[in-house]
């Protein structure tokens, strides 16, 4: 096997040229089984193994320097450059980032995850070059809807003006995470059908030097078009066409599902992942999501839902999204524009919904801010996967939205336990027209509470921040946020029932609601009948939603235990075991809460 014996980019120089299609078809297998075993970005991977051949053919990385926006297209760089073994040995699958990272390899210059970064890194990197003397190459390559990000469109415009050698790929594979949307798009598509030739042309209406390559999976042809560009001495934009999925052909004939995926079966091409999101299986948040808006919407012309390129978090599948017509709106990988076109949407008066990740969402904390919340406006986001039992590259780490989201006025973040809590928290927040409002979306899992039920004489449900105190006892309360709640019921259990031979505790129970604001009177009620109060948070305890409970009850004689993770950035972590790390523990939390209470 050829890859086998791939150490160093200097190993692939040295390689016939009649050996690199056997290359590509092994690097593509050894993408398809690793993947299989433990789930991975397939659609773009596939995508780029003839461009990654050729980029390690003409440059000489790591004194060239090599950027990939959002680094998930990198599982044939990882290879060529000393870590074929993990993609080669059943034993190593998924040791490595799903992303470049610098502490992996020399040849990964970031650790990136988030897209539209790879222009301005090249901008930076070439301007340093530049300064102070030096002589190398800066490449970058940016597909997969990148472009349509703001943060790209800042860095295009910086490059036409840096006036220095930096290579721009445009890896054009007609996809983003689903269908790419927005001019720039149309523009693309353009140059694709006239072979680079139509008149309109973004890159040159910026004064950039443009190339245009029709098939970006024909290796050969790729490595000819790199070695013209090589040491060019301005900037210059490769527009490069490829297959997203290239050479297996459940990818090829589903991009948007096999964007990413869980483990799968090769052969049949079926994976748990994909039933799930089409609703085969169990249910989800996202099905809940996308049949709920679909009702509202056929209701009321004025309910919008908006996706920054992830429709399918908030069930909006293909179906559902032809359903919707012009009430679903997908902006394309630009989570800033969602948030401000959401707010000129209720300053209009329509009832944007907006869906992201997250882990996302942080890339628009100044249109949360001065868009939204300065001007108060009633739109509605709902943020999913933000939980330690979300994504776990430290790219991707999505439990720092509390402490970020915590110290803006007029902001409402509301923590459902369950998925009738949830519906009724999404009822009420389209309804009102007070406030910009934030629904954490649980992150783990679907819970059911039939029980659960608003009293319809109380319609303003969430109007005023009330905790809701399940169960009363005495001495120790619990106050379980949101998608822990199942956690404070395990814990009062733990405390009624002591293995340890301790005396049994009534604890009190509450379901706090409200993740970024606090319920003053159930506080006060709290620290005057019991000696210790615990929060539990699904986030980072620096600025999170417990500490602004500790500090309420500070002037009080109770004691308060806050728990949550200490701030970090943990890469591929165990969700439990980062819990356990952090004292969040049954046995840990009963054990502080007895030498407190003693």
């Amino acid at each position: 096997m050829l890859l086998e014996r791939i150490s160093s980019p200097q190993d692939v120089k040295d390689l016939d040229a009649a050996d690199l299609p056997l290359l590509c078809s092994e690097i593509r297998q050894a993408i398809l089984s690793s993947s299989a075993s433990v789930g991975g970005h397939i659609g773009s991977n596939l995508g780029v193994v003839e461009l990654t051949v050729a980029l390690h053919r003409v440059f000489d990385s790591p004194t060239d320097k090599l950027i990939f926006d959002v680094s998930h297209q990198t599982y044939a760089h990882k290879m060529l450059t000393g870590r074929a073994a993990n993609y080669l040995d059943a034993e190593r699958f998924g040791g490595l980032s799903g992303f470049t990272s610098p502490t992996e390899s020399e040849h990964d210059l970031f650790s990136v995850g988030h897209t539209s970064t790879s222009v301005s890194l090249a901008c930076g990197m070439a301007k340093a070059r530049d300064l102070m003397g030096a002589d190398y190459n800066v490449v970058a390559v940016i597909g997969d809807g990148s472009i349509s990000g703001g943060l790209a469109f800042e860095g295009f415009d910086n490059l036409a003006e840096l006036g220095t050698g930096v290579i721009v790929i445009v890896n054009d594979n007609g996809w983003s995470i689903a269908e790419n949307h927005g001019g720039i798009y149309r523009n693309l598509a353009e140059l694709r059908e006239s072979e680079g030739a139509a008149p309109n042309n973004f890159f040159r209406s910026l004064g950039l030097d443009y190339r245009f390559l029709a098939n970006g999976n024909d290796e050969a042809a790729v490595e000819r078009a790199l070695l013209e560009l090589r040491d060019i001495d301005h900037p210059v934009v490769l527009h490069v066409c490829t297959v997203k999925g290239s050479g297996y052909e459940p990818a090829e004939e589903d991009a948007e599902g096999w964007h990413h995926v869980g483990p799968f079966d090769i052969e049949s091409g079926t994976y748990e992942a994909l039933r799930r999101s089409r609703c085969e299986k169990s249910e989800t948040y996202a099905d809940i999501t996308g049949r709920y808006l679909l009702m509202r919407m056929a209701a009321d012309e004025r309910v919008v839902g908006i996706s920054a390129a992830t429709p399918y978090i908030m069930g909006f599948t293909k179906p559902r999204r032809d359903a919707a017509g012009s009430q679903f709106v997908d902006v394309g990988i630009a989570e800033e524009h969602a948030v401000t076109y959401a707010a000129g949407l209720a300053r209009a008066g329509a009832k944007p919904v907006l869906g992201l990740y997250g882990v996302f969402m942080q890339r628009a904390y100044d249109q949360l801010w001065h868009d939204l919340c300065l001007n108060n406006l009633p739109a509605v986001i709902l943020d999913f996967g933000s939980s330690v039992y979300g994504t776990s590259d430290a790219t991707h780490l999505s439990f720092f939205d509390l402490a970020l989201q915590g110290a803006l006025p007029n902001l409402r973040c509301l923590a459902p336990t369950c998925r009738e809590e949830y519906l009724a928290m999404l009822d009420w927040a389209i309804d009102q027209d007070s406030r910009p409002v934030v629904i954490r979306v649980p992150g783990n899992g679907v819970v059911s509470n039939p029980d659960f039920a608003l009293d319809p004489k109380a319609p303003a449900e969430f109007t005023l921040p009330r905790y809701d105190v399940v169960h009363e006892g005495s001495d120790v309360a619990i106050l379980a946020l949101g998608s822990f709640f199942s956690l404070g019921e395990s814990l009062c259990d733990a405390l009624s029932a002591p293995a340890d031979g301790g005396p049994a505790l009534d604890a009190t129970l509450v379901n706090p609601r409200f993740a970024t604001e606090l319920d003053e009177v159930t506080l006060d009620d709290l620290a005057r009948s019991h000696r210790v109060i615990v929060t539990l948070e699904d986030g980072v305890l620096e600025g999170g939603w417990g500490e602004k409970v500790a500090r309420y009850l500070g002037p009080t004689s109770v004691r308060v235990l806050c728990y949550g993770v200490r701030k970090g950035f943990p890469d591929r972590f165990d969700a439990d075991e980062l819990l356990a790390e952090n004292g969040m523990t049954l046995e840990a939390i009963t054990a502080d809460i007895r030498v407190a209470l003693s």
